[in-house]
């Protein structure tokens, strides 16, 4: 009982900061975003309101680990994913500002050691282009997600990464990108990504409780954890934090929602501060200048339900219109953790949204439930309900996924060769390094800079992955013969890894 009353008052105390303007949205605003919680089955976020300038709510809901009974308040920090781009893209725009470079020139002139698969793409490529995920490249998280490499070997590997489409012809998410510009600014500044953005955003924003990378946060105790669905049920479980390090100026700040809260009110107000600003009113203006149009096809299932009438992306922001009004927007996630900042720049209003369970789009919900009761119109739509329905139940979509799998499967099979003969380094250009091992009679798969994972018969010389990690689907692995009867190599998706002679 003592327990359960401590948790009561720590929810009190971890209320919202309220101000004169508009407190009867804000009322129908905070029931609403309990009863969502409760409804997609987040055990904890957070949601900020800015109006006007004024920052109407920073709130804590639910817990930071499921049944833990500590809660969420205004001070707990959380992934914020892709939200860092924008951030980043302010970083080099003050560089801009400062003269060091402008957004057109060439990126091989500040760093020629980066090279693309395309010599024509490595001379052509500008700094605008970093940010802009058209480069004709697809996308490549391999490198940093699983086979988790070193900064500076994703950065130099990308020169294998063969382009998908021309220059500037088409779109394509590309985080890697964004490492890129982070390791332009570090060399352009004379101070690595993780410290400017630290002196230069969150030192003059008084963002206090904010981390460039996860591992200047861990100091850091009141922090969430990340909860992610175990593939193929509806249990949810608290899970290891994520590491976007290797890639940090795409998505690795870690932050609270009353910190977030003054990101929102700084970008709303042309960048300006007390006391200052981050950047000049014109390159503060270029960053939502809209850059590349996205095909509706490539945007948010969430346009379904808005409808658009056109759909863009900036320098580190999501665009589309909502109702005669422009919104700049960007979700941010990473395994078990998600994030979103939303802006009606035209009428001063701005959202930021926390989370901890894994891609819970309540975050897209909550983001129209607050232009809709600060907007003109006031509509009382019930966002929440309407999004369930469109993205559907995760732990269903993923029983569905192990359904499928179970059915391509043929029965009765045998592999052609004995285990052993499966085992070796197996290598790719781009993506590394693989090493199959025999352990207990059963094949294990490495990639490299990650742990082993064992590997199951499906059929014939098919395997599948059977990751410790229980919030991790399978994956198929199948290994290829030569005319001599010898394996030669594995493909894994759409990449074939081949096998190295022994020695």
């Amino acid at each position: 009982m003592t327990r359960y009353l401590l948790f009561l008052l720590a929810l009190l105390l971890a209320g919202p900061l309220f101000s004169q303007p508009g407190r009867s949205q804000l009322r129908q605003l905070d029931t609403y975003i309990e009863v969502a919680r409760q409804q997609w089955r987040v055990p904890g976020m957070a949601v900020a309101v800015v109006k006007d300038g004024q920052l109407l709510l920073a709130k804590g809901y639910g817990e930071r680990q499921l049944g833990s009974a500590q809660p969420v308040d205004a001070h707990t920090i959380f992934n914020i994913g892709s939200t860092t781009k924008a951030m980043t893209a302010v970083a080099m725009g003050m560089l801009v500002d400062e003269g060091k470079l402008q957004w057109d020139d060439a990126v091989v002139e500040y760093l020629p050691e980066f090279q693309l698969y395309d010599p024509y793409a490595t001379r052509s490529m500008r700094v605008r282009d970093l940010f802009t995920h058209n480069l004709g490249l697809p996308n490549a998280d391999f490198l940093w997600g699983t086979a988790r490499h070193s900064p500076e070997e994703i950065l130099r590997r990308m020169r294998y990464l063969q382009p998908a489409y021309p220059l500037r012809g088409g779109y394509t998410y590309q985080n890697i990108m964004y490492l890129a510009a982070g390791a332009l600014i570090g060399r352009l500044s004379g101070m690595p990504w993780e410290d400017f953005v630290q002196q230069r955003i969150f030192l003059p924003l008084h963002m206090e409780h904010s981390f460039p990378t996860k591992a200047r946060s861990q100091q850091y105790a009141n922090r969430s954890v990340a909860h992610h669905y175990r593939f193929g049920t509806d249990e949810i479980l608290p899970i290891a934090d994520f590491n976007a390090d290797s890639i940090a100026p795409a998505g690795a700040v870690w932050s609270c929602i009353t910190d977030m809260g003054k990101w929102v009110q700084c970008m709303l107000d042309s960048a300006k501060y007390p006391g200052g600003r981050l950047l000049q009113a014109h390159t503060w203006a270029e960053i939502f200048t809209p850059q590349v149009l996205i095909p509706r096809r490539q945007f948010y299932p969430t346009a379904q339900l808005t409808r658009p009438k056109w759909t863009s992306y900036a320098l580190g922001w999501f665009q589309h219109d909502y109702q005669g009004r422009a919104v700049d927007f960007h979700t941010g996630s990473l395994p078990g953790t998600i994030a979103q900042i939303g802006l009606i720049q035209q009428e001063g209003l701005g959202y930021y949204f926390l989370g901890n369970l894994d891609h819970a789009e309540v975050r897209h919900a909550l983001m129209y439930k607050v232009f809709d009761l600060f907007g003109p119109e006031k509509k009382g739509r019930d966002w929440s309900s309407e999004l369930l329905a469109l993205y559907g139940s995760a732990p269903e979509r993923a029983a569905a996924a192990l359904q499928r799998l179970q059915n391509s499967r043929i029965p009765n099979t045998s592999p052609t060769l004995p285990l052993q003969s499966y085992t070796g380094f197996y290598t790719h250009p781009l993506w590394g390094n693989a090493h199959i091992t025999l352990i207990d009679q059963q094949l294990q798969l490495q990639w490299e800079g990650s742990a082993p994972v064992p590997l199951a018969h499906g059929h014939f010389d098919t395997f599948i992955t059977q990751d410790p990690r229980a919030w991790v689907g399978p994956a198929l692995i199948q290994f290829h013969l030569n005319r001599e009867g010898q394996i030669e190599s594995f493909t894994a998706g759409d990449y074939r890894f081949e096998k190295e002679a022994q020695k």
